[in-house]
């Protein structure tokens, strides 16, 4: 499998992630990974706020093994994390159409060496 995008990535908008990890489930399914691994995690990350609460943010995070589900986007479809978002947090498509649609400080675009 090649890692090459073609100019292509993944906007996140982390505001939205709601943590139910189903982009992971979705992920390990569609390449049969074992338990542990994946191409993409949601990490939890918790802030303390003044007057003893907490801010918990959900970050899905692409890891090494992230290819963009190159055969399923060869074949028009979204990648797999994509296309299972819960709370449709996660976009495909060109890096430079993406790029456009950045709007706010917790969202990320990401893309595959």
């Amino acid at each position: 499998m090649s890692k090459k995008n073609n100019g292509y990535g993944l906007l996140i908008d982390y505001e939205y992630c709601t943590g139910c990890h189903t982009c992971e489930i979705a992920c390990a399914q569609e390449y049969k990974w074992p338990a542990g691994m994946g191409g993409i995690r949601v990490i939890e990350s918790i802030q303390e706020l003044p007057n003893n609460k907490a801010y918990l943010t959900y970050i899905p995070f692409p890891t090494e093994l992230c290819i963009l589900c190159a055969g399923r986007t060869q074949k028009g479809e979204k990648p797999a994390c994509v296309q299972n978002c819960m709370a449709a947090c996660m976009e495909y498509g060109p890096v430079e159409e993406l790029a456009g649609k950045i709007t706010k400080p917790r969202m990320v675009l990401w893309v595959p060496r």
